[in-house]
């Protein structure tokens, strides 16, 4: 399992902490889906799923939409988050986990937060911009009123994959970000 991520959160600056399971690694396959979908369409393939963590019944689900919508806050954690909370009828998210490809920026460790998210799972750290580990550590900062620690790198490599991938085709296009 250690090749599916399942091993917990890896190497690095993450040690290890909370391990993921199969439900995380089966939503991380839909949260790549995702994010191809997102590639398709020119946006940075990142994709997201909110499910119950008791059943693994999927509340929502989301993708990169920030060119497509011209919202700079249109992040896959985002939507999916702001799915979830509809479905369920109340912003306070506990009972649910959150499982994205790529490590949530601030804005998004500050939804998770603030939606009182119970577990988090992301597949490849974001050196640039990652606030659930690389960069800060948000979701667990103990000044906050809720905290969550972060399961890190469950199918990492194929998620980092997609990334390169993509930002490879665009320099090769002449595109940037």
């Amino acid at each position: 399992m250690k090749g599916e991520g399942g091993g917990g959160k890896g190497e690095g600056r993450f040690g290890m902490g909370p391990a993921a399971n199969e439900t995380d690694v089966a939503m991380m396959r839909r949260a790549l889906e995702l994010a191809r979908g997102a590639a398709a369409m020119g946006e940075i393939p990142v994709g997201a799923v909110v499910y119950e963590t008791a059943t693994g019944a999927v509340l929502g689900e989301g993708a990169n939409l920030r060119h497509t919508r011209k919202d700079p806050a249109a992040h896959a954690e985002l939507i999916a988050i702001r799915a979830a909370a509809a479905r369920v009828g109340d912003w306070r998210l506990n009972h649910c986990t959150l499982v994205v490809t790529l490590e949530p920026c601030a804005m998004c460790a500050g939804l998770i937060v603030n939606a009182r998210l119970g577990r988090v799972v992301f597949g490849c750290a974001d050196p640039k911009a990652g606030a659930c580990g690389s960069l800060y550590r948000l979701t667990e900062d103990a000044r906050l009123n809720h905290r969550v620690e972060p399961i890190a790198g469950v199918l990492g490599e194929e998620s980092a994959e997609l990334l390169r991938g993509f930002f490879r085709e665009r320099r090769r296009a002449g595109g940037g970000e």
